[in-house]
């Protein structure tokens, strides 16, 4: 179960940093957690409007729950028990997607 975890952390972790840029994430390195990864879509900041773009694609994938926290903002992916593997690859390949349709 645990090494299920650590994977599932390191897909998308590795994909905010890869290609979302890990400036864009709002946690900073040294506090990150790898069942929750937040990242901001577009600007450093976030774009509300590409934000709501990206949740309605991963709706319509059945990627439900991915908006970030109130007071953050952003997409957050929390990757608990019930997130299988093959649900992290899949949004994994919905953000590179996503990401290649709006370079």
């Amino acid at each position: 179960m645990k090494n299920t975890e650590v994977m599932k952390g390191k897909i998308l972790l590795g994909l905010t940093y890869r290609c979302v840029h890990p400036s864009r994430c709002p946690v900073d390195v040294t506090c990150r957690s790898r069942m929750n990864v937040p990242f901001y879509v577009g600007k450093k900041e976030g774009d509300e409007a590409l934000e709501k773009e990206f949740l309605a694609g991963a709706s319509k994938r059945g990627m439900i729950s991915l908006k970030g926290h109130r007071s953050v903002g952003g997409i957050r992916a929390s990757l608990y028990n019930a997130v299988t593997l093959e649900d992290t690859e899949a949004l994994a390949t919905f953000m590179k997607e996503f990401l290649k349709e709006h370079q």
